[in-house]
């Protein structure tokens, strides 16, 4: 791949975004990001960290706009990014979006992929589409009013302002502000890698789809969830270890 670096320490995934100077999100860029996940979507990875230097992503490729306005491609400037993005929630296994600098408009709405955003002191996050006449068109009206209410959701995407580290942790779009973000997000992401895997993969698919349903159809995918996380071999370990009163050894299966 030209833009992305995709490497492993063991079970972590570790994806690097890599188009200096800002990572701009060009479409290009996009499609190797769904192929780096839909590599990290092997049993063998269980949990993935993301981050871009010296800016997670500062954006879209706004040269890449004006093709697309001669082309007819303005579903696709959405698309290509937007798949990426899904393809990232839905991995089965924790997710963490390790931000320094900018991560701004596609940018943001790469991290919010992620299960967890951890931002470094000098990171700053925003979807400044408006500011070009646009909307943001990979997720960020979604995510972004599911991770903190739709008013002020709103009040940030008409404003097209930037939000600096400290305020996108009150706010709830970063979980933790840390000065080495990247040695942090992999220090995590190797303990959950330890942890049961399938127990994970339920856990967040009973959270990411129950909550889009009514209660009774939520309440179904848990106990689908429940009964796979109940079969699986880090079920008979956890409850083996507990009644032996020692560590349990998760294998991820």
């Amino acid at each position: 791949m030209q833009f992305v670096e995709y490497t492993t320490d063991g079970p972590v995934a570790l994806i690097r975004l890599n188009r200096p100077p800002v990572n701009a999100l060009s479409m290009a860029l996009a499609a190797e990001l769904s192929e780096a996940f839909a590599a990290a979507a092997v049993p063998s990875i269980r949990a993935v960290v993301i981050t871009g230097e010296p800016h997670f992503a500062a954006g879209a490729d706004i040269k890449e706009f004006q093709a697309a306005f001669e082309a007819g491609e303005e579903d696709r400037l959405a698309s290509d990014l937007g798949g990426a993005v899904l393809t990232l929630e839905r991995l089965a296994k924790p997710t963490i979006a390790a931000v320094r600098g900018f991560a701004l408009g596609g940018g943001l709405e790469l991290a919010m992929g992620a299960d967890f955003r951890y931002l470094s002191t000098d990171a700053r996050v925003g979807q400044p589409e408006i500011l070009l006449g646009i909307i943001p068109g990979a997720g960020g009206t979604q995510r972004l009013a599911r991770l903190i209410g739709q008013h002020k959701a709103k009040e940030l995407i008409f404003s097209g302002r930037h939000v600096p580290a400290d305020e996108a942790l009150d706010l709830g779009i970063a979980d933790r502000v840390v000065d080495d973000v990247l040695e942090a997000a992999l220090e995590d992401a190797h303990t959950w890698a330890n942890g049961p895997t399938v127990a994970y993969g339920a856990a967040k698919r009973a959270l990411d789809e129950g909550l889009r349903l009514p209660l009774e159809e939520g309440l179904a995918v848990e106990r689908e969830g429940f009964v796979e996380a109940f079969r699986s071999a880090d079920a008979r370990e956890g409850v083996q270890a507990f009644l032996a009163k020692r560590p349990a050894t998760f294998t991820g299966e």
